[in-house]
């Protein structure tokens, strides 16, 4: 029984999908197929129970995957062992992130670690939130980049620091030339907003619930770079990370106010609680710490 083919099997009990599997291995959904089929003849028995709406473990299969994923985890810690005894920093990162940690916080770090590993391939993928933590727990990605991060009992938690909010406003608004405003200055202005499952809205309305304000919600969005055009065309006013303006700040496409009192967005690394991270992961780990 080959290594490959364990890893396989336990991408499949976890994902419940052949197709996420066959995805996570590069590999096919009849390669993903073949191999149940190959461990099932191996061990005489049923593993997995398909139907057109679920795929579950049999009895057996649950034995199964508990035992091959203590093999997996030895040998990971192996192979991550055996890497740093030789001073070897290589192999792969899938990062997952949300879009404006992404575009603003990840590309000079990325850039510096690979001037430092240009042996490891970093691979980036731009995700909404709640699809940062599916692939995280789903292990389509290795490290996961949140904002507003949530740890639970599969998840780890690193908690980067925290960036503070600004209002931006088109530039010829009334409030384009303060330099703070106050919450509940903002009561009944027209908001640009993100949607209302996101972690970012939910801390925002939990902000205006503080101050008793209430805010019109004209827009609902998923992402910083099409609010910030709602903002530029004057369709409404938003709160975002003062990171993500700097330069409609510079260019003076979008003014930003300072918000009166201690508002942040907090972001963090996840990654799962029995992912073995390798030497690499340690170390962008590391430099991200360092960089924030």
């Amino acid at each position: 029984m080959q290594i490959e083919s364990l890893k396989m099997f336990c991408d499949l009990a976890e994902t419940k999908s052949f197709t996420k599997a066959a995805q996570i291995n590069d590999v096919t959904q009849s390669a993903i197929s073949q191999t149940v089929s190959t461990m099932e003849r191996h061990f005489n028995s049923l593993l997995i129970e398909r139907s057109k709406r679920n795929l579950r473990l049999t009895t057996e299969g649950q034995v199964v995957y508990e035992f091959s994923k203590q093999i997996l985890l030895s040998y990971e810690t192996i192979e991550s062992r055996m890497q740093e005894l030789k001073g070897v920093v290589s192999g792969s990162i899938r990062l997952a992130t949300i879009y404006s940690i992404g575009l603003y916080h990840i590309p000079p770090c990325v850039k510096r670690f690979l001037e430092c590993y240009p042996s490891v391939n970093v691979q980036v993928g731009y995700r909404r939130p709640n699809k940062v933590y599916e692939d995280v727990l789903a292990s389509t990605a290795d490290l996961g980049l949140v904002d507003y991060p949530v740890a639970s009992s599969k998840l780890v938690v690193i908690q980067m620091r925290e960036d503070p909010m600004v209002l931006i406003c088109h530039p010829q608004h009334r409030f384009a030339k303060l330099k703070t405003i106050e919450i509940k200055a903002l009561a009944g202005q027209k908001f640009i907003s993100f949607e209302p499952d996101m972690a970012a809205r939910q801390a925002a309305d939990k902000m205006f619930k503080h101050e008793h304000v209430t805010v019109e919600h004209v827009m609902q969005l998923d992402n910083i770079e099409t609010m910030k055009q709602g903002v530029e065309i004057d369709v409404g006013l938003a709160i975002v990370p003062k990171e993500t303006v700097r330069q409609e700040m510079s260019q003076k496409t979008l003014a930003a106010v300072g918000l009166a009192g201690k508002h942040t967005r907090k972001w963090g690394i996840i990654y799962k609680k029995d992912k073995v991270l390798s030497p690499a992961m340690k170390q962008f780990i590391e430099l991200l710490q360092k960089s924030f």
